[in-house]
């Protein structure tokens, strides 16, 4: 499994889109990423400044976001929707989407049954449960 650092996952996002502004060919996925991105403005300039993103503290203290986060998120759930993984997420994401009429305010909604779930998971020190993360993720889209 993949478990990339802080810096790499900072670097990345920062590549990625450092390269869509200069029209470098991109891998599919800083495609997705870079998609992502370009639904997030707030995040653009911190983007085109590495050496800044890699310095910069989020902490809820602080009360920002981690744009890094919140990105990291919105590319896990992509990859999720693309293979169905957890079994039904893509049927569920879909209809939440649909009853929104947005994918972007769906990923959102999304997020947060994900970070329920591995909040969860922590807490309990078992396995993330994705039956229940879909099952949150239905609830939502029958609302």
């Amino acid at each position: 499994m993949f478990n990339p650092s802080r810096e790499e996952v900072r670097r990345f996002f920062c590549e990625a889109w450092q390269k869509q502004i200069a029209g470098s060919v991109l891998t599919p996925l800083e495609v997705i990423a870079v998609d992502w991105i370009g639904e997030h403005p707030e995040y653009h300039d911190l983007l085109r400044d590495t050496e800044g993103a890699l310095a910069q503290d989020y902490t809820p203290e602080q009360g920002q976001t981690n744009p890094f986060l919140h990105l990291a998120m919105h590319l896990s759930i992509s990859e999720q929707v693309s293979v169905d993984q957890p079994r039904g997420i893509r049927e569920a994401y879909e209809a939440l989407a649909r009853r929104l009429d947005s994918p972007h305010e769906a990923q959102h909604q999304v997020m947060e049954c994900l970070g329920e779930m591995l909040w969860q998971a922590q807490r309990s020190g078992l396995p993330p449960d994705g039956d229940q993360y879909v099952d949150s993720v239905r609830r939502r889209a029958m609302r």
